[in-house]
């Protein structure tokens, strides 16, 4: 497959899509989940390359409640021990990462496009048990609970989601088109050039969610 980045895309932070689908369409989903939200990018799948439709960043938390950003972080940076709170944390997680996800995907579904496969870019897996410094250990625990609660929801509409670590997902990406990594990392530098100014900075987050979105269209 040949990346191409001749693109519509949306401004960052919004879902609103430059062309509407006139026809199912088949796409991707990439995500580079963080804390408390993830930056969305999503891919149509042509007859001659990819291309980028739609740029957004959806929250997987409740802006109302602080804590809900990191949940597992009590005063001082240290470990959150109250069950109780822990618990209502969760559940807010849970819950607003299931309602943004279920919007976004029937909004792109009402617009035509066909989603099946979605890829999330990650910053580590590892199990926050074997973590002892109880600081680090929360943000294991919070990235562990952001991405389930998001495989979660994708699972649930029937999307196939896989997980990237970030540290190898050029590598994996460049393997599965068949490309060297620096052919695809110029390609998603492309993309962002190709955006409309208004979109604002090509960040990392962008740039690693069109590296998960590659995969999973690949």
């Amino acid at each position: 497959m040949e990346v191409c980045s001749e693109s519509g895309m949306a401004s960052d932070g919004s879902s609103h899509l430059q062309n509407a689908v006139t026809k199912s369409q088949t796409a991707a989903l990439g995500f580079r989940v963080k804390a408390g939200w993830a930056a969305v990018v999503l891919l149509t799948d042509t007859a001659h390359s990819p291309q980028l439709s739609d740029v957004s960043r959806i929250e997987l938390c409740d802006p109302r409640l602080p804590e809900t950003r990191q949940p597992y972080h009590a005063a001082m940076g240290k470990l959150e021990t109250n069950s109780t709170k822990l618990d209502q944390r969760e559940r807010v997680v849970r819950s607003i990462s299931q309602q943004a996800l279920t919007i976004l995907l029937k909004g792109y579904q009402q617009k035509g496009f066909r989603i099946r496969r979605a890829a999330l870019v990650v910053g580590s897996q590892i199990d926050p048990a074997k973590i002892a410094n109880p600081h680090i250990r929360a943000h294991a625990l919070e990235g562990q609970l952001f991405r389930s609660a998001m495989e979660q929801t994708l699972q649930d509409h029937k999307v196939r989601t896989d997980v990237l670590l970030e540290r190898d997902a050029y590598s994996i990406v460049a393997a599965r088109l068949r490309q060297s990594s620096h052919d695809v990392e110029r390609a998603i530098q492309d993309f962002g050039r190709s955006a409309p100014a208004k979109r604002g900075p090509w960040r990392a987050e962008q740039k690693l969610a069109v590296l998960a979105a590659l995969f999973a269209l690949g």
